[in-house]
This record gives structure tokens, C-alpha cells and sequence, in this order.
């Protein structure tokens, strides 16, 4: 029986959640397995929340994830993470872009973005990867690429080669491969 997971994408519209969870699923299709994925946009083009949800394993009957079942979290943007805290249980792993985008209320002043938003997590004993996308894409040529540096490190804890997600990110991403592709090996050094 193959392995089976959970996998929680969730950040700010424009971040690219939604070509990194496509990626992911690509690359668990080619590896053999069954992979079911759902998204909710919301507010998206108004810098809203976005999420979307990937489920694999041998036969996945349903995309969407029940509350403390995620095994893994790709958050966007640091408060983000936290917002989708109820999908999270002690032996989630999470992967944080250190990135603050503010949402209104704190743009127009009326509140502060939180000091140590990530405090929730560590107070858990969740497992925290913290990792700044936009440096990793600014340092390879392609600011979009951040997205790709986060399914980088993700790829480490999923039962898929390097060559499937190279593949799949040749397919899917054909401008700026070399870009992309060296976001990805830079993710990965994330989390090994």
C-alpha cells in the first residue's frame, strides 16, 4: 500500500498557490498515485485568502481536507499559516514563506501585524520550516519563482523524485525553466 497525505496550500491571491499545488499534483499523478485537489479563491483578486486543498494516496475519494488532518501546510504568506491552524495537528509539518502582506486592516492603520504570529505554532510543537521564497527567487533571476522555492522544500517529505517534479515543472512552466527549476533546488535545501 502506498503512502497517503494530506497537503494544506494556503497564502494571498497573486502568490501562486495555485500553479504550486497544480505542480505537486502533477508530480503524485506521475509517481502512481491518486490525487485529488480542490481550491477556494474567495477574495483572491482583492488580495484575499487562498487555498486550496491535495489529497493522494492509493484511491482518494474526496479533495478536501477535515479539520486537524493536514499533514502538511505550504503557507504563502506568515499569517496565513496560522489562519488555517484548525486543519493542523502535533505531527503536521509546516513550511512558511517569512513574507508579510497586510491585509486591510493593518494597511489602513487600524492594527498592527503581529509580532510573532508564528508563536501559535511553537507553542503547539509543530514542526516550522521558515524559509523567505523571495529571497531564494530574486537570488535566482525570477521573483515569480517563490512559489516553486516552497514546493522545493515541500518536495522533501513527499515520496516523489526529483526528476518527476523536474519533469512536471518542464511540462507545466516552459518560460524561465532554468529559473524555476534552480528555485526548486534551493527550496529543497529548506528542509534536508
Amino acid at each position: 500500500m502506498k503512502p497517503s497525505g494530506n497537503i494544506l496550500f494556503c497564502g494571498v491571491g497573486g502568490q501562486g498557490i495555485l500553479l504550486a499545488s497544480e505542480i505537486t499534483a502533477f508530480a503524485l499523478l506521475e509517481s502512481g498515485y491518486d490525487a485529488k485537489k480542490s481550491e477556494v479563491h474567495g477574495m483572491a483578486q482583492r488580495g484575499g485568502s487562498v487555498v486550496a486543498h491535495l489529497r493522494f494516496g492509493d484511491k482518494v475519494y474526496s479533495p478536501l481536507i477535515d479539520p486537524g488532518k493536514a499533514d502538511f501546510s505550504v503557507a504563502f504568506e506568515t499569517m496565513e499559516a496560522v489562519r488555517y491552524l484548525p486543519f493542523l495537528n502535533k505531527n503536521s509539518k509546516v513550511i512558511v514563506n517569512m513574507h508579510h502582506i497586510a491585509p486591510p486592516a493593518v494597511a489602513t492603520g487600524k492594527m498592527t501585524y503581529p509580532d510573532d504570529i508564528l508563536s501559535e505554532l511553537t507553542k503547539r510543537k509543530i514542526a516550522t520550516y521558515r524559509m523567505n521564497g523571495f529571497d531564494i527567487a530574486k537570488a535566482v533571476g525570477e521573483i515569480r519563482a517563490a512559489n516553486i522555492a516552497l514546493v522545493g522544500a515541500l518536495s522533501t517529505f513527499l515520496p516523489v523524485t526529483d526528476e518527476v517534479f523536474l519533469e512536471v515543472l518542464k511540462k507545466r512552466i516552459p518560460r524561465k525553466l532554468d529559473e524555476n527549476i534552480a528555485a526548486f533546488m534551493q527550496g529543497r535545501k529548506v528542509t534536508q
